[in-house]
This record gives C-alpha cells, sequence and structure tokens, in this order.
C-alpha cells in the first residue's frame, strides 16, 4: 500500500505546490475562454478524481487497528491489479498536470493582452461605484459568493475573479457600467431580415408535421385540425377579401404548449382516450391553425428541451440571460409554460414578456396580477401575480374583459345541412353532458333525470373498459366513449343537450347547440374562488351562477335554458317546454373560424405591449381642447354617458377612441356590470384616457380633493364623503374590480355583431 500512498501524496504535494486543481473539478481560478480545451481536460480529470478518491480510502485504512482486513483487501486488489500499474497511474498523473500547466499558460498568455485594466496589473479590477448603476456593487458582492451556483457563468466566461464578474454584469446583465478597457464594438447580431408578407395559407400539410407524434393529446389536435380544415380554407379566403387584400407582416412566432411537458406532469395526454378534457386541446388545435392559416412562421414546442433550443438558453440552471435577441415577435403559452420560461430564461424574461400571451381558460384579474398588490391585499394564489399587462391573458370565453378573448371554434353548418338536422330531429331524445363516470355523482341528480325519463329517452357517452360504470342508471342507453363524428351525428338527432353543473364552461354546449340541440343547464348559488373548491386558487373573484355562462348571457332562450334544478316542478316544466319548442342549429360568429381568425388577426395587428404608453394627457394638451379645462369629452346624445368630442384631437389608441363610451356604475357594481347593463363591453384599453380630472368635472362630480392612489378600483368616486381617487399603477386598471364604497368611471365600448371582442371599427 505504500506504493498507493505515494500517489495520494504526489497529487496533495501538486496542489498545494501550484495552487490549483485540475480544470473541470470546480474549485479552480479557471481563465477566461478556453472552453474546449477545458473540455477535453474536464474528462481526463473526473476519471483521476475518482482513482484519487479510492486510493485515499485505502491510505486511510493502513492506519486503521484492523490490519488484518487492510490485509485482505490489498491482497484481492494485487490478484487484480498487472505489474507496474501503480507506476503508470503516476506517470500519467504527471503528464496530465503537466498538460493543465501548459494549457493555462497558453490561455492566459493569449488573453494578457486584452486585459488592460487601470493600475496596469493583470486581473486587477476595481468595482465601480456608479450612481447610474447602483446595484452594481452588490451584484458582485453576490456574485463572489454564488458564481458557482449555475454552470451558465462559466459559459459565459466567469471564472471567479472581479474583472469577469464586471464583464459579466456590464456585457451579459445590465447592472454595471460598461468597461473602458473591453473592445466596445458591437458584436455581430443575427441577420437582420426585411419584413416579409403573411400570406393566408389553405394548406395544413406543413402545421401537421411541425405539431409532431408520440403523445394521443397531439393526435386529437391533428384530427381536429384534419377534420375543420376545408373551413378554415374558406375563412381564410372571406376575410382576405374583407381586408381588401392588405399587406399584413409575417410574424415569428413560438407556441409552447406547457400543460402538454413531461415536465409539468401532462395528465391530459394519457386521459384523451378515456374520456378526459379536451377543451384545452381543442383551443390549442385552433390556435395553432389561426396562426398558420393567418400566414404566420410558426414554431411548436411541447417539451423544455424544445423551449431550449428555440429560445437560446444557456446550459446551466437558468440563471442567466439567453444567448442573443429574442428570435420571436410573439408567445403563445400558458401558465405551465409561463413558469418554465421564468425558470430557463433568467432575467431575459423580464425583459422580453411583452411578447408573451397566455392562454387562460378562466381568466386572470389585475388585482390577482400585480404581484405586491395582490401580496399585500389577499388576491395572491399559485396562479396570476406575474406583472403582465392584463390583455396579454387570453381567455376561452370572453367573460374577463380585463383580458383579451381568443375563444375556439366550432364547426359550421351549411344550410343544406341545418334543414337536414331540423328534419330528423328525435323529439323526445335527450343526450347527457358527461363523459366521465364521477359526473353522474353530482347530487339530486338520480331525482332529475327520472322525471327526464318520463318524457325522454335518455342517451350517455360515459368512458368505460369492461363493466358498465355503475353510475350511470339502467334506464340511460350508454354508448360508451365516442369518436368525434359519432358523438356529431347523436347531437344532429336529440333534441335536448343537459348538463349535471361540471365540467364548467367547456366547448360542447355550444357544439350541441351548433348541431340543433337545446342546452338545458343547472342554475346555481354564484360559485367563486371564494366559496368553491374547483375555482380555488384561480386568479379571479368572477362569480359563475350557472354551468355555461356564456351560454346563457350570449345565447339565451329559445337555445339555452337555465333553471333551479333543486326545483322539481319548475324542471318538469322546462322539460316540457323544450320539447314543443322548435330550433335551429345556432353558432355564435366569434366561435366560427372566419370569427376566430378576425380576432387573432386584429390582435396581432394592432396590441403592442413593447411598445410603452405615451402619457395622458400630455403636457398642456387641455389647450387644445373644446371648452378648456373641461376635456375632450363630450355628451353622448339619447345617453347618460360621454364620448370623445369630435372635434377634440385624438391620441393613437387601439381600439380607437371613436368607440369610447364613459359610464358611471353604481355603488358595489363593477365596471363589467355598468357597461354590460348599457349594452356596451369595458375596454381597459381606455382607462388612461378617463383617468384624470377633466372626467371627473365633465362628470360633475363634486371632489373636495382629488388623490392618485394605487388601488384597482380607480377611478372612482364617493358621493357621500366627496372623495375622488385616480389610479396610480396602470397595471391595476381593472373592469372587474368593484367597492360598496365607490361610483367607478367605466370606459365603455360598442362592438362588432356576433364578436364581442372587437368595437366597430375594430378590424
Amino acid at each position: 500500500m505504500a506504493s498507493a500512498q505515494c500517489i495520494v501524496d504526489f497529487y496533495r504535494r501538486d496542489r498545494e505546490a501550484t495552487g490549483r486543481t485540475l480544470p473541470g473539478s470546480g474549485r479552480e481560478p479557471a481563465v477566461l475562454g478556453g472552453l474546449e480545451s477545458r473540455g477535453v481536460l474536464r474528462k481526463i480529470s473526473d476519471m483521476l478524481e475518482v482513482i484519487l478518491k479510492r486510493i485515499d480510502t485505502l491510505s486511510k485504512l493502513g492506519n486503521a487497528s484492523d490490519s488484518r482486513r487492510l490485509e485482505e483487501l490489498s491482497s484481492a486488489i494485487n490478484r487484480f491489479q498487472p505489474a507496474g500499474l501503480v507506476e503508470r497511474m503516476q506517470a500519467i498523473a504527471q503528464n496530465v498536470s503537466n498538460m493543465a500547466v501548459r494549457v493555462e499558460q497558453i490561455l492566459q498568455s493569449s488573453m494578457a493582452a486584452g486585459r488592460v485594466v487601470r493600475d496596469g496589473s493583470a486581473g486587477q479590477c476595481e468595482v465601480p461605484k456608479d450612481p447610474h448603476y447602483p446595484d452594481c456593487p452588490s451584484k458582485v458582492d453576490w456574485m463572489r459568493a454564488r458564481w458557482t451556483s449555475d454552470p451558465c457563468y462559466a459559459f459565459y466566461g466567469v471564472d471567479g475573479s472581479d474583472c469577469s464578474f464586471l464583464v459579466y454584469l456590464s456585457e451579459v446583465e445590465w447592472f454595471c457600467p460598461p468597461l473602458a478597457w473591453r473592445n466596445h464594438t458591437k458584436p455581430p447580431t443575427q441577420k437582420t431580415f426585411s419584413k416579409r408578407q403573411a400570406a393566408f395559407r389553405t394548406d395544413i400539410g406543413s402545421l401537421l408535421e411541425q405539431i409532431g407524434t408520440g403523445k394521443e393529446s397531439l393526435s386529437f389536435m391533428k384530427r381536429r385540425i384534419r377534420r375543420l380544415a376545408s373551413q378554415w380554407g374558406t375563412a381564410a379566403h372571406r376575410l382576405d377579401g374583407k381586408l381588401r387584400r392588405r399587406w399584413r407582416e409575417q410574424k415569428k412566432i413560438l407556441v409552447h404548449v406547457g400543460f402538454l411537458t413531461e415536465e409539468s406532469g401532462d395528465v391530459f395526454s394519457p386521459k384523451v382516450l378515456k374520456g378526459g378534457p379536451l377543451g384545452e386541446m381543442v383551443q390549442w388545435a385552433d390556435i395553432l391553425t389561426a396562426l398558420y392559416v393567418l400566414g404566420h412562421n410558426l414554431k411548436i414546442s411541447v417539451s423544455v428541451k424544445e423551449l431550449q433550443g428555440f429560445l437560446g438558453v444557456p446550459p446551466g440552471r437558468g440563471s442567466c440571460p439567453l444567448t442573443g435577441p429574442l428570435p420571436f415577435d410573439l408567445i403563445y403559452t400558458d401558465y405551465h409554460g409561463l413558469q418554465q420560461m421564468k425558470q430557463h430564461m433568467g432575467l431575459s424574461l423580464k425583459k422580453h414578456k411583452c411578447h408573451i400571451r397566455v392562454i387562460d381558460t378562466f381568466g386572470t384579474e389585475p388585482a390577482y396580477n400585480h404581484e405586491e398588490y395582490a401580496t399585500l391585499h389577499g388576491y395572491r394564489t399559485n396562479w396570476g401575480y406575474w406583472n403582465l399587462n392584463s390583455r396579454q391573458y387570453m381567455t376561452m370565453f370572453p367573460h374577463t374583459p380585463d383580458n383579451s378573448f381568443m375563444g375556439f371554434v366550432s364547426e359550421e353548418l351549411n344550410e343544406t345541412e341545418k334543414l337536414s338536422i331540423q328534419r330528423n330531429k328525435v323529439n323526445n331524445m335527450a343526450v347527457v353532458y358527461g363523459k366521465e363516470a364521477s359526473m353522474w355523482k353530482v347530487k339530486l341528480s338520480q331525482s332529475f333525470l327520472q322525471i327526464l325519463h318520463r318524457y325522454m329517452e335518455i342517451h350517455g357517452t360515459v368512458y368505460y373498459e369492461t363493466q358498465r360504470p355503475p353510475e350511470v342508471p339502467a334506464f340511460v342507453k350508454n354508448h360508451g366513449l365516442l369518436p368525434q363524428q359519432e358523438l356529431q351525428q347523436l347531437l344532429r338527432k336529440a333534441k335536448l343537450f343537459i348538463g349535471f353543473g361540471f365540467p364548467y364552461e367547456g366547448p360542447a354546449p355550444l357544439e350541441a347547440i351548433a348541431n340543433g340541440c337545446i342546452f338545458l343547464q343547472p342554475k346555481f348559488h354564484p360559485h367563486s374562488s371564494l366559496n368553491h373548491e374547483f375555482f380555488r386558487g384561480k386568479p379571479t373573484s368572477r362569480e359563475v351562477s350557472s354551468q355555461h355562462p356564456y351560454a346563457e348571457q350570449y345565447i339565451g332562450r329559445p337555445h339555452v335554458m337555465t333553471v333551479d334544478f333543486n326545483n322539481s316542478q319548475e324542471f318538469d316544466s322546462a322539460v316540457r317546454e323544450i320539447m314543443r319548442t322548435k330550433v335551429e342549429p345556432y353558432l355564435p360568429y366569434e366561435y366560427t373560424c372566419e370569427g376566430m381568425l378576425e380576432r387573432v388577426h386584429a390582435y396581432i395587428q394592432h396590441q403592442d405591449f413593447c411598445v410603452p404608453d405615451i402619457p395622458f394627457p400630455p403636457a398642456n394638451v387641455s389647450k387644445m381642447w373644446p371648452g378648456g379645462p373641461s376635456g375632450p369629452f363630450a355628451l353622448l346624445p339619447n345617453s347618460t354617458g360621454l364620448g370623445w368630442a369630435p372635434n377634440a384631437s385624438a391620441p393613437p389608441s387601439w381600439p380607437p377612441l371613436s368607440a369610447l363610451q364613459l359610464q358611471v356604475s353604481e355603488e358595489g357594481q363593477s365596471c363589467v356590470e355598468a357597461c354590460q347593463h348599457g349594452g356596451l363591453v369595458c375596454e381597459p384599453a381606455f382607462f388612461r384616457f378617463i383617468n384624470n380630472k377633466e372626467a371627473l368635472s365633465r362628470l360633475e362630480v363634486q371632489c373636495e380633493g382629488v388623490e392618485a392612489e394605487v388601488n384597482h378600483v380607480f377611478p372612482a368616486f364617493s358621493v357621500v364623503q366627496r372623495e375622488c381617487g385616480l389610479q396610480k399603477e396602470p397595471l391595476l386598471f381593472s373592469c372587474a374590480g368593484f367597492s360598496t364604497k365607490y361610483r367607478r368611471l367605466c370606459p365603455c365600448r360598442d362592438f362588432r355583431k356576433g364578436q364581442v371582442a372587437l368595437c366597430r371599427d375594430c378590424l
């Protein structure tokens, strides 16, 4: 064992003499550059370190009292050890050590010319104290203590010296001033391309290839895209004509479907063929198709590895910025994807978050979105708190005007198909909305199904493998889980589509109504994140008083009936009324392919959250307004509201200010409700134009004082206390906020028929 001890001693002497370890061991003061050389040495280093540790262990056994155990171990090693192995190892170690010294000498000399610092000696950098960069000293202190916590710092050339910290913090991040001794010529950037025109596409072959394979969820989405391809093509032709073939810029767009990544758990894919929820996959399939058909340049990611590759994420744990400029104009993702981007993009997420659009089924209200405000006022949840512009969240239904309405599509029928459906309807046939057996466990479901059974033959589409689900009553004809085309045929025959109260706000009721069914749903005491487990933790206070509020509010009778299922008499009466009522298949325009293309085009064309809003009103603008200090508002004809005066200068805005109608809410009423009461919709983009004293003055509000505060119900006023408040934080402009103390100033607008997301002049 003496020879083993020699190797250990050799390494120790070598480390003490040179003051270093082998490159790549994580403890050496590595030099800037030389990444390839270090990579070669790292592999050799790792093998020798393992050998060293094992020999070190054997040498320690030599001092142990259990000499018999040592002899046995030594004898065993000698039997398998070829002659001269230790000597060879010692020679290899010496060669590697010499090689490491030589590599370091070469690298040091190659970098010496570029390392001219103020005091004239290499590697001695003074940490600047620049008032324009107040965080620089603390960031250098952090780097001294933590630079080895993430390999990405070494990737960018950090080697443990203050010089490397300052180079990194001034050139990769932006916390320190540029260094005088560095070459500040701009590095070669990505090749700039001239703007390209977006041309409508009708051939979906390339899109299907991009989506890929390997998951049942992706197969489902591709089947849906194929089935609706002809309708998308027709819609593209119509919209092209409507836009008069005007020039549109082709955008570079990344679509990262976070909930389908393995890193997020992907609980959806295994349930596609077992009755699991499909709403999110329906929407993502339609988003992909809309972006593709509009002619934009798409990249699609369903894994974190793909996301990293597309974005240019440096190797490591996500602490560092991207390796170059963001290669996309827009990024569509979901909350899972947003979290993954935060984990891997480092500071770049904050820099580039204006490019992000978050697909968000149930909506995110401003009070939940503003991190500090949410934390201080009890709105903090597991979601939200991203400090985005609230219009960057895009919903499945237009239930949260603070957000943008993305939606999805349902299959549109031609006139021949509609007539055929009306002729072949079976008046006493009902289909139950619920593919999972658990949905049939709803309290009182057996009682109202018994009532329905008196009048109608009831059909179900509940998934099962071998045995009929016991939750489904014997008098229900269960077809099992049906392919989309067979389900559509069933709906075309049925008169009634009935919901149990769950799932909330899915696409199925719209598909049933489009196929000529009447949708019967339960109404209930409002469910919200404050009182219901399903909504708990969601970043919204929105109250849901029926299974499908959109169907109730935007479609309504005769296509939709909302009744109290606990009242057997009311339920019985509704069933009999449905049997007497004749309806045609109906699909709201905003859920057609053309409606969705129209909406997505308008958002891409006009929504730019990377350009800061110009402060309003700008200095001295009141001199240009008619009527002096009363501002640019005028009383609307036949209304108590105010509009933008026709002879007042209108700053650039989308939607255009010609659509603005300023209304005042009651106490305890949100702007969502106040605008709806007037047949309008709340428009958050207009808040900045009414958040001023001129609006209060024109409304003849009596204010003893006007204060600007961070409060999600402002701008607002209290009649009793004669208090008036303006909004201090633009991210908190909120259509949804309300207070029993205040009446709110509400920026309402008109909308296109069948397209609530767009005003009449918005396209």
